[in-house]
């Protein structure tokens, strides 16, 4: 059947949405191997090997912090002893990764099999991320593995490797990246709410487990009615390592002053991250000294949206655009701040939250950020509405109380160190593993 698929690049997506939904909608179900009443009864988990392969759309560095957090997971797994590996496409955005096709090769220090994404001027298209060759080899060579782990919904690479998986009959999590969080699903709504009733709803249901990365975004999961279960699993982080002088240091590229308080907003520059509120914020602020640091980048469109909103708000000449950074550059913003702040409407996790509170800053988060629940219990930042008067006062609070700035950011620090790295991470995924192999029901994890 898959020859039939092969000028399927070159067709328009009508004719390939009916394609796809006539192979989903028509293959075998696999055995769903937990229920309720197992789950009631405590349940040890026997160490085994497993061999795990991760799919997800795209693992470039401009598709954000779930891209970066899968081949961060897979090199934590591996080192713990699990056989894991990545499939994805040469995705990059509107271009293309410059890497090696079809083959096994290592990637930022992972295993990792790139193949080639169909690239149609249509930008819809282009997103999908459609792959005949990712498709062919999924199919012949996906029974080699013992487990699936699919990162994302609504993209071809993920709803593709969830057919194929219940097709040969191959148990699969996934982990949906918040996309079936409220405000996720309100964006491009009847578009998605068609694709998960004609698609996506059936390999969710039939999937061994829902991989959630918060509380939050599991509850907010359930209002659709899912058969599966959820586990959640927090994403971990490797913690860079310290950077000497690193205050002075990020002066010194800016050209401020020695005591500059530094508010860093540190994200893809996109409407979902709220600038439209924090902008506003911080031009409620300007009888106060400091400098506003915006890292990240978008689309063009946007970020004229956000320059225009910087000289409304008389932000300009205060303002520092980093652009997108990796490496280094990003560690010496978050090391060398005094604030870090994010007014998104939904995150199913944060991880450039994790990575401040990793450092010891203190974070302003609105409550659709799911760590806002962390960070109000634990009192390691402020946790204002999403709106501009509650977002400037808790700045104003954090900027007047500089000691009591230093005392959330350590707490912050400690409980990274204590529940946070891949270390703790990689152990609870391990037992998850573990309970789908043995056919045990899921653990749970505080």
């Amino acid at each position: 059947m898959w020859r039939k698929w092969g000028g399927l690049g070159r067709r328009l997506l009508p004719d390939f949405s009916e394609r796809i939904e006539h192979f989903i909608l028509t293959r075998v179900p696999t055995h769903v191997f937990l229920n309720s009443r197992q789950r009631q009864h405590a349940v040890t988990y026997q160490a085994m090997d497993v061999k795990v392969l991760h799919v997800i759309p795209s693992i470039s560095p401009l598709r954000g912090g779930p891209s970066q957090a899968a081949i961060e997971m897979v090199g934590a797994l591996r080192t713990h002893g699990v056989e894991a590996e990545i499939v994805t496409t040469n995705d990059h955005g509107p271009d293309l990764l410059d890497v090696p096709l079809n083959q096994r090769i290592e990637y930022q220090h992972v295993p990792v099999r790139f193949f080639s994404r169909f690239s149609p001027s249509m930008h819809a298209a282009r997103e999908f991320a459609f792959s005949h060759q990712l498709t062919t080899w999924l199919w012949h060579q996906v029974r080699n593995y013992d487990l699936l782990h699919v990162h994302a919904i609504f993209s071809y690479p993920s709803t593709i490797a969830m057919a194929i998986a219940r097709q040969k009959q191959v148990p699969y999590i996934n982990r949906p990246l918040g996309q079936l969080c409220e405000w996720s699903l309100q964006q491009s709504a009847r578009k998605k709410q068609t694709y998960l009733q004609l698609i996506e709803r059936s390999n969710l249901n039939q999937s061994t487990a829902l991989h959630f990365t918060s509380h939050q975004e599991h509850q907010e999961t359930k209002r659709l009615g899912l058969k599966t279960p959820g586990v959640v699993l927090p994403h971990g982080l490797t913690l860079a390592p310290a950077i000497p002088n690193a205050r002075q240091r990020l002066r010194q590229q800016f050209n401020l002053p020695a005591d500059e308080p530094i508010i860093l907003f540190l994200s893809r520059l996109h409407p979902k991250k709220g600038l439209d509120y924090l902008i506003p914020a911080l031009g409620k602020l300007r009888h106060y000294r400091f400098t506003f640091i915006l890292a990240g980048n978008g689309s063009p469109e946007y970020e004229t949206e956000v320059e225009a909103l910087l000289r409304q708000y008389e932000l300009s000449d205060r303002t520092c655009r980093a652009g997108f950074v990796t490496g280094e550059k990003k560690d010496l913003l978050l090391q060398g701040s005094d604030l870090f702040a994010l007014t998104s409407h939904s995150e199913n996790f944060g991880v450039a939250v994790l990575e401040a509170m990793a450092v010891g800053l203190p974070v302003i988060v609105t409550p659709g950020i799911a760590l806002a629940a962390v960070v109000a219990e634990h009192q390691l930042g402020l946790v204002p509405r999403l709106n501009a008067e509650a977002i400037s006062f808790a700045i104003d609070h954090c900027l007047s109380h500089p000691e009591q700035r230093r005392e959330m950011g350590d707490r912050a620090r400690q409980l990274v160190l204590a529940k946070y790295t891949w270390k703790q991470v990689t152990a609870q995924m391990q037992q998850t593993y573990a309970a789908i192999r043995q056919q045990k029901p899921l653990p749970v994890f505080d």
